[in-house]
């Protein structure tokens, strides 16, 4: 799926809570009355969104990486994992991510770029060539968090929600590990962590990655119908 906002799709977000409509309309589209979603990122507020508002069109989801301390409260704890990291350009795109606040199109690609060494476990050519896929958009990152619900976390926290897996990587300086761990707990979810990894699994241990989604995927599939714990 391309949401809106993104080069494929065009336009804006009308915030993640509203795009979940998109996620429904394509499923209709493909005439699949159920979907098991994966989502990564900031993605896994849309499919959160998607399993509240339409219980009954998700069948289980697979969040990846996610962000987690707005939903938990939890203390960042990346601190250690920051200080861990001696590379030059490392430092300076933890500084980045610490201090600037970009407010232009411009910038906000500059930034971007300058961060991401500071999202991956390690800074090689693989990491390097996959931080220049794609591109980014102040415009569309402000957008996705339009005229989201005041009590959005608590509907959150209150839906019976699908089966549910979250995986975290034990070196994601973006999110930390604690708060994604919470977030598990809150969601009654499963929680794997993948060893030696920062924000984007499938690219710093594919094989590991692969393996966990398509385990998790396969055991939804054959136990359809379970809901999470809380």
């Amino acid at each position: 799926m391309h949401p809106r906002g993104t080069p494929r799709s065009g336009g804006s977000s009308r915030g993640w809570w509203t795009d979940a409509d998109d996620v429904v309309a394509l499923a209709d589209a493909l005439g699949l009355p159920q979907v098991d979603l994966v989502a990564h990122s900031a993605g896994t507020r849309l499919a959160l969104a998607t399993a509240v508002r339409y219980p009954d069109r998700v069948a289980s989801m697979a969040l990846v990486t996610p962000p987690a301390a707005w939903l938990t409260g939890t203390p960042y704890d990346g601190t250690p994992l920051a200080d861990a990291r001696t590379e030059h350009v490392v430092r300076e795109a933890i500084r980045s991510l610490d201090q600037e606040d970009p407010d232009t199109e411009e910038a906000f690609r500059a930034a971007f770029l300058r961060q991401a060494p500071a999202t991956y476990a390690h800074w090689n050519a693989e990491e390097q060539a996959h931080a220049h896929v794609g591109a980014v958009s102040l415009a569309a990152a402000t957008a996705w968090f339009a005229d989201i619900p005041h009590d959005v976390v608590d509907r959150i926290r209150a839906a019976t929600l699908p089966r549910t897996l979250v995986l975290g990587g034990d070196q994601d300086l973006l999110t930390g590990v604690q708060p994604v761990i919470d977030y598990a707990r809150m969601l009654g979810a499963e929680h794997r962590l993948v060893d030696d990894c920062g924000h984007y699994p499938w690219v710093e241990q594919p094989e590991a990655f692969l393996r966990l989604v398509g385990d998790w995927l396969a055991a939804v599939s054959s136990h359809p119908g379970a809901h999470a714990g809380n």
